[in-house]
């Protein structure tokens, strides 16, 4: 069996179904390819919220894309009747006057600060006296540099997942679930990708697998991408109204000198009808080889650990044992920054790829961006995103 389209985006999380949106938007004939039924919680974007701030501390180059973000899922909230974007706020913490690393950035919460300075972000750098007063739940030990962004706060992943499928279904795009993608080729003038028994045919690839990317991709260009599996749990705070939306904004903490000395959380979401604090960590270590061997069952010892290595100290309202916990994917390159771009040695296969856990706030105009590289070309291309720039890397 055969079917033809313009584009085929081959796995519809974030930023495929980000990419399938655009591409029905613009009235390209685009086929959408998922091996589950999404918004499902195989890959990277589930756990209900997702952090969302303007100022990047990751660098400046994504800031248009995360305002660019905020513009279309309010578009989309118009379009759809859904609540995806809850701007409660974020606070950013950070030890050592702000000089703490996060995303292989050190600096984080001063190049955060740069950042707003730079693109007229609302934002303040609260005295540890302010911080104190109007976020109590917070114990801070005296040394942060604190940054608060009423502009910031949080999306709920699924909705947006959903949101844009609904809407490029609607707008003609074909969505095909339960189908395992198992190879992509260059044939005819034109891309091939073989899934579910079926052989689709278009002029362009959009591949945006997540931790199945590098699998996918037909050159070895992505090699150097690695798996890191992280835990999210939710606990019940012992004053649900201290942490709820408009007490509590969403957070960021870096309270030491590594990578691990980072926890993050939302406050409750109040249309979700649990009463739960998400909170997590972005552990480095947790290296997995191969997505399909995910272990997706968090114990009892890996809360604890998260509660002794975070939240012992610092948020005194939130006690062992959490409510539940799930684990999810990143997908990381070795300088923490995004792929998006064409693979080497082709311009029919653009691979959208490798957040490296910071994507979801930028996805709804990186699936927009990708589709302008296919119809505009390198001449669209945002240089540090360069999928050829991972050649010669090395495994993290």
């Amino acid at each position: 069996m055969s079917s033809t389209a313009d584009v085929i985006v081959v796995g519809l999380g974030a930023a495929g179904s980000a990419a399938l949106y655009q591409l029905a938007r613009a009235g390209i004939s685009a086929v959408g390819i998922d091996r589950w039924d999404p918004p499902h919680a195989m890959g990277s974007s589930h756990g209900e919220t997702r952090i969302t701030r303007q100022a990047i501390g990751e660098g400046e180059v994504y800031v248009p894309l995360v305002l660019r973000s905020h513009e279309i899922w309010r578009e989309l909230e118009q379009e759809t009747g859904e609540r995806l974007l809850e701007t409660c706020g974020v606070l950013i913490i950070g030890a050592e006057g702000g000089a703490a690393m996060h995303h292989s950035r050190s600096g984080f919460v001063l190049n955060t600060v740069a950042a707003a300075q730079a693109h007229g972000i609302e934002h303040e750098v609260l005295s540890i006296e302010d911080t104190r007063r109007r976020f109590p739940q917070f114990a801070l030990s005296g040394d942060e540099l604190v940054y608060f962004e009423p502009g910031g706060g949080f999306v709920y992943p699924e909705r947006c997942i959903a949101a844009q499928l609904t809407l490029a279904r609607k707008l003609g795009a074909r969505i095909v679930t339960g189908a395992q993608v198992t190879a992509i080729s260059e044939a005819a003038g034109g891309v091939a990708v073989q899934a579910g028994g079926t052989t689709y045919h278009a002029d362009h690839v959009i591949l945006a697998a997540g931790a199945w990317t590098p699998s996918l991709a037909p050159t070895l260009a992505l090699a150097p991408l690695t798996l890191r599996r992280q835990v999210l749990h939710w606990f019940a705070p012992e004053r649900p109204r201290d942490f709820a939306v408009g007490t509590l904004p969403a957070f960021i903490w870096l309270h030491g000198k590594h990578a691990e000395d980072s926890f993050y959380g939302f406050p409750i979401p109040d249309d979700l009808g649990h009463g739960l604090v998400k909170v997590a960590d972005e552990n480095q270590t947790r290296a997995t080889a191969d997505p399909d061997e995910l272990d997706r069952e968090v114990r009892a010892g890996e809360a604890a650990e998260m509660h002794r290595d975070h939240l012992a100290g610092r948020i005194p309202g939130l006690t062992l044992p959490p409510v539940r916990s799930a684990a999810c994917l990143y997908t990381c390159a070795p300088d923490a920054d995004f792929v998006i771009g064409p693979l080497d040695g082709t311009e029919r296969i653009t691979v959208v790829s490798a957040c490296s856990g910071h994507g979801f706030k930028h996805s709804a105009a990186v699936g927009e961006h990708a589709v302008r590289l296919i119809i505009e070309g390198p001449a669209a291309a945002i240089a540090a995103f360069d999928p050829r720039r991972l050649a010669g890397s090395q495994l993290t």
